[in-house]
């Protein structure tokens, strides 16, 4: 029987795969989204098509199909980042909550009226609610938009949207446990969820990339791979086991491994197992779709498709408006979400397989998933003509009115004292929560599962009680004083004062008030139930004032330090790419920027680039499949997937960037991480350069280094070739330390 299943497995497999192949190179000479083809290629292969074999066992892709979520949700981790929803900022939240929200209730109302119960009609809202990122960057790279004005706008917004999912996939989920919607639990639901997040990412930003950076030598593709799906797949365990979707693990591990130095690398690397799966969970969709049921509701279909075509441009539209978009660029966004696609899918796999949702719904979405994608081109083109329309109709003083709110908004600034305000608020209000989630999963561990070993351990209820006590509060000590310490620094403080006066003192006490509250009621919950509560209380406020007093300094620069690595690991994938802490003289850097697709110069040699005259930059290396060029000659040619070693300032490599980085295909990635590191050290006497020119020198050809500067008497010389060196020169350099080693050891 086990044989058969297997033979089974094979045979449904290859029914599978082969008609999606046939179906999406179909679908790709009809310049149509493959996920349209695997759709087809489902419903060629299931009981609904009597002309083709059909699939022996439904449940065998079940099962792969699930895989297939879990990858998916891992790449879109990858493609995500909570750094990058803190770069996109709060006007695009914003637009996306108004866009969901709007969508949602659009659905729900539908779903009413088409005699659907409140839990159906709720999920029918989150279903089409949701637009799809990967159709939207198609059709965009189709149609040769990727560089147009209204893109950026558009991708902030499907950035905010893919954390909107996440959250409410959880939500529904809970719903559909509990058969019921009370405010009281989704507020609960939310708040452990957010719990959950901060926690899980913490933790992962901590380790992760600190562990990638001292083993990164011995990862090849093949190891990066395994340690990759490893991590996704265990995050999705754990997710499980606090209640939550595998889908929602893996979108934390995607979302952490974002912010690595290996990102990209990670995300070529499982390309091939995403689209594998991807076409599968994508055919198990196709092959849900019944004929009879799309007959018989034709009607509903024809609402649904019109409701998301209408609603999303209209609540798009007015997202972007109010964002402060211009009418014509708030027009073209609104135009581009109007499709459903995968988190619809996803939403709707969850309510099957929670038997929470009727099955004609999901061969309803589906197809109107499948309509509203194949118009989307169509209406993508056709903003421009729409908005001349609109244009045209609209009352002057309508226009008057948009346009004024528009300039406001693009010129409006903020004074440098409020802009300070709003840096040390969203410090403080980082550093609280992810403080508070840390204390609270270290009290959850104690009292789960170390506490009953500890009164085990220690005879005596009054004795085992202090030792659990003793045990805890050791833990949450340093997690206590990280919390409770000051969030503004001095300099802060003192621009805060002269620029506001000394009413600024109170938002600042009450920050300390409250931390110093949310101490206390953490050190209460730590000794909860080992003490009477009078005395729970005396304890820690007893222990607050002790660690207020007398602990600070103690703990001061241990827990500065955990700060500092952390921020540091948040930072390192965009600190690599723009070269910043990794500076040389004055203002310059070493970045390593990877060459995209759409790079202008690439496929020339280095000498015609001439990036020096253009940007004023200097390429020291280049990294290509694994082997690292030191200074490249100018014959070298530049290909996508090549990692720039580039020396500039802030200006110039942000300038740069855009240009090498330009991409509409996926890069590829290198092997390794470069050895190749800024430095400095003084010559020694008889180093074999002392007394030789930098012409004579041959640091390009001996030592695969390039020279930036030389420190002499206080003062910089630039790198002119007739430069003689002399002994106690202090050589900024770039190139591998290891074989820089001779002139200075």
């Amino acid at each position: 029987m086990e044989h058969l299943n297997i033979n089974l497995l094979i045979n449904d497999l290859a029914l599978i795969l082969v008609l999606a192949a046939i179906a999406s190179l179909v679908f790709k000479l009809l310049k149509q989204p493959a996920v349209l083809g695997y759709i087809v290629a489902g419903f060629l292969a299931s009981p609904h098509f009597a002309f083709l074999p059909s699939v022996s066992s439904h449940e065998n892709i079940e099962f792969w199909a699930q895989i297939g979520i879990i990858v998916l949700l891992f790449s879109l981790g990858l493609e995500f980042s909570f750094k990058k929803l803190l770069k996109v900022g709060g006007t695009a939240v914003l637009t996306a909550l108004i866009i969901v929200v709007g969508m949602m209730g659009s659905g729900y109302l539908v779903g009413k009226l088409l005699g659907l119960d409140a839990i159906n009609s709720i999920f029918l809202g989150g279903m089409i609610s949701m637009s799809s990122t990967t159709i939207i960057i198609k059709a965009l790279d189709d149609l040769n938009l990727r560089q147009h004005k209204f893109v950026p706008g558009v991708f902030a917004v499907l950035v905010v949207e893919d954390l909107f999912a996440v959250v409410l996939m959880v939500m529904l989920s809970s719903i559909a446990v509990h058969k019921s919607v009370s405010g009281e639990e989704m507020a609960q639901t939310v708040l452990l969820l957010v719990l959950f997040l901060v926690m899980w990412f913490t933790v992962g930003v901590f380790l992760i990339p600190t562990i990638f950076k001292r083993l990164h030598r011995y990862i090849t593709d093949e190891l990066m791979l395994i340690i990759a799906m490893g991590l996704c797949f265990l995050m999705a365990v754990l997710a499980l086991k606090a209640g939550y979707s595998l889908a929602l693990g893996a979108f934390i591990m995607g979302s952490i491994l974002a912010g690595t130095t290996e990102a990209e690398r990670i995300e070529h690397i499982i390309t091939p197992v995403k689209n594998l799966f991807g076409a599968v969970f994508f055919i198990s969709v196709g092959m849900l779709v019944d004929p009879t049921v799309m007959t018989q509701n034709a009607g509903t279909i024809t609402i649904l498709s019109i409701v998301v075509i209408v609603g999303m441009i209209l609540f798009g539209t007015t997202g972007m408006l109010v964002m402060g978009q211009p009418l014509r660029i708030a027009m073209q966004s609104g135009f581009c979400l109007t499709q459903i696609g995968e988190f619809s899918f996803i939403i709707a796999t969850s309510g099957m397989s929670l038997g929470v949702l009727e099955p004609k719904l999901y061969p309803i979405i589906v197809t109107v998933s499948v309509i509203t994608t194949f118009f989307t081109p169509f209406f993508i083109k056709g903003s421009i003509p729409c908005f001349n329309w609109v244009a045209k109709h609209l009352p002057k003083s309508w226009n008057i009115l948009l346009e004024g709110y528009s300039a406001n908004q693009a010129t409006s600034e903020y004074s440098e004292s409020r802009k300070l305000w709003v840096k040390v608020a969203k410090r403080y209000f980082v550093r609280t929560i992810v403080y508070s989630a840390i204390i609270i999963m270290v009290i959850f561990i104690f009292k789960k599962y170390l506490q009953h070993y500890i009164f085990d351990l220690v005879p005596g209820t009054e004795f085992n009680n202090i030792a659990a006590a003793a045990v805890v509060i050791f833990l949450i000590l340093p997690l206590i004083y990280g919390l409770s310490r000051p969030n503004i620094r001095h300099d802060e403080k003192r621009q805060i004062v002269e620029q506001s006066g000394k009413i600024s003192y109170v938002p600042m006490v009450v920050m300390s008030v409250i931390n110093l509250v949310l101490s206390t009621v953490f050190f209460m919950v730590a000794i909860y139930g080992l003490f009477p509560s009078h005395t729970s209380i005396l304890i820690a406020g007893g222990i607050t004032l002790v660690l207020s007093l007398i602990l600070s300094q103690l703990l001061h620069k241990q827990v500065a330090r955990v700060e500092k690595h952390f921020i540091d690991n948040v930072n390192v994938r965009e600190n690599t790419r723009t070269g910043k802490e990794r500076g040389l003289v004055s203002d310059l850097h070493l970045a390593s920027i990877r060459v995209g697709y759409g790079c202008p110069f690439v496929g020339e040699k280095l000498k015609n680039a001439k990036l020096r005259q253009k940007y004023g930059i200097n390429l020291v290396s280049i990294q290509r499949n694994s082997v690292e060029h030191m200074v490249p000659d100018g014959e070298m040619r530049i290909f996508p997937g090549d990692t720039l070693g580039v020396i500039g300032s802030d200006e110039q490599i942000l300038e740069i960037l855009p240009v090498v980085e330009a991409s509409g295909e996926p890069l590829q990635a290198n092997n390794s991480e470069s050895n190749v590191k800024f430095t400095h050290f003084t010559l020694r006497a008889d180093a074999g350069i002392v007394g030789k020119s930098l012409k004579d020198a041959r640091l390009r050809e001996d030592y695969s280094a390039l020279l930036v500067s030389v420190e002499r008497g206080g003062e910089y010389l630039s790198p002119d070739i007739d430069l003689v060196f002399e002994a106690s020169d202090i050589l900024w350099i770039v190139g591998d330390p290891a074989r820089l080693k001779p002139l200075h050891e």
